[in-house]
Order: C-alpha cells, then sequence, then structure tokens
C-alpha cells in the first residue's frame, strides 16, 4: 500500500532526506525510528503531500505523490507531530469541520465513532484551548480517522498521553492494522516493541535498517535499545543527537 523510492528532500546546505526508500503493506504497524533531526518528519510530510521531494517519489495506494496528490490525501489520514487545531472550536466543531473538508458521508456517525474509540466523548463540547496535551493528542488522532483512511501515519502518536493513554492508543492502533497500512514515526523504543511489526531505523536523512524487532534483537545479539544506539552512533552528529 506503501512504496517508497529514493525519496530525497534539501533544505539550503542540509539534505534532511537522502534517498529514502522502503514498503509497507496491509496489516503493516511500521515503526519510522530514528533519533532527533534524522528526518523522520520530513519524510512523513511528503508522504502526506505537504512537502514536495527534491528526488524520488512515493506511491500510496497505487497513487503517486507528485502525480495525484489529491488521490493520495484522500487515501491518508495524517497525525502530524504537533496537530494544528483550532483552538476556539470545541472539539465538535472541530470534527464536524474536518469531517466536512473530508466528505465524510454520514458525518455523525463518524464522529460517533471516533470520538468512542479516541475515548473523547467527556470533551466533545468544550474549546480546543482549554484541553490538556494528551486531550488534545488524541482529538489529533480522531481528525486522522474520521474518513476512515486506508493508511495512517502518526507522527509520534502518544507523545503527552500518560502511561493508561498511551496503552489505550497503543491497544487502538494494533486493533486498526488489521484493516490498514499504519507507518508511526517516533524515538521511542517502547513504542516499536509495544506496537509495530516492522522497523526502519533512519539517521541523517538514510535507512539504515529495515526488519522485524525481533530479527534486530536476534540479529545483534542484543536489545532494541542497544541496537538502535549501535546504529545510528556511528558519527558524531547522530551519536550527539541521540544522547
Amino acid at each position: 500500500m506503501i512504496e517508497v523510492k529514493g525519496l530525497r528532500k534539501v533544505f539550503g546546505d542540509i539534505t534532511a532526506v537522502d534517498g529514502v526508500e522502503f514498503s509497507a503493506a496491509k496489516g503493516d504497524v511500521l515503526g519510522f525510528l530514528g533519533p532527533n533531526g534524522a528526518g523522520k518528519s520530513t519524510t512523513m510530510k511528503m508522504l502526506c503531500c505537504f512537502l514536495p521531494p527534491d528526488g524520488g517519489t512515493a506511491t500510496i495506494c497505487g497513487n503517486d505523490i507528485l502525480q495525484e496528490p489529491l488521490k493520495v490525501k484522500s487515501s491518508i489520514g495524517y497525525l502530524a507531530e504537533n496537530a494544528p487545531t483550532y483552538e476556539e472550536m470545541t472539539v465538535r466543531e472541530f470534527l464536524k469541520f474536518i469531517a466536512a473538508a473530508r466528505e465524510v458521508s454520514n458525518p455523525k456517525e463518524a464522529i460517533e465513532k471516533v470520538s468512542k474509540s479516541c475515548s473523547i466523548s467527556n470533551v466533545m463540547n468544550q474549546t480546543i484551548g482549554t484541553l490538556s496535551k494528551g486531550y488534545r493528542r488524541r482529538v489529533g488522532l480522531a481528525q486522522a480517522l474520521i474518513h476512515d483512511p486506508q493508511v495512517l501515519l502518526l507522527d509520534e502518536p502518544t507523545d503527552g498521553l500518560d502511561p493508561n493513554q498511551k496503552h489505550d492508543v497503543r491497544e487502538l492502533i494494533k486493533s486498526l492494522a488489521k484493516e490498514k497500512c499504519i507507518i508511526i514515526s517516533t524515538h521511542i523504543l517502547e513504542e516499536v516493541e509495544a506496537i509495530c511489526n516492522r522497523v526502519v531505523i533512519i539517521a541523517q536523512g538514510k535507512v539504515l535498517t529495515d526488519s522485524t524487532p525481533q530479527e534486530l534483537k536476534d540479529k545483534e545479539g542484543a536489545t532494541l535499545d542497544e541496537v538502535f544506539r549501535k546504529l545510528t552512533s556511528a558519527t558524531p552528529e547522530t551519536a550527539s543527537a541521540v544522547s
């Protein structure tokens, strides 16, 4: 459902993403793992057609991000690292707005479904600006799910959540994976081991490995944390990013 081919993005003298390639299928929960500044969020933004690549391309559900961006956008749900919302809106008003923008056929039913699955039913009439960080994150996840997309691109989906909320969101993601393809961009190793069946590790814009968490641990005879540090500490720049 996702095929990434040689993606590249340059900002001035900095090459943020340098020839990234990987694929993901229905049923995959792919952990896109790397230290801060590795190029994870930039790659996600290119996949959702927010940023144009300077090289390479990708297809999502058979649609090319350069040639068919509208079809790509309609097939994905995207949760940004700092998910923007309209703080003066209530949660219900915001989800109605997103449902209309996504042309959801039965918005009332869709809003009811995501409000329950994301555990935000008790704040539906509260303005977003008054919500805690954890609740804002859950509202961001709800808007990504409201049109029942085939592909989910989630950037740090449990950021700001307490342990119980993290558990609930992870269980939700695992249940969604049965019918969807999900990419989770994160630097939290615990997240990967909890819910991902695949892991792509990236540093300095380059893919270092593409495997399963268990295969990585078996191959290196080490914990995922130790494998991550070994791979991403190969240069002074990445070593400092990890620390």
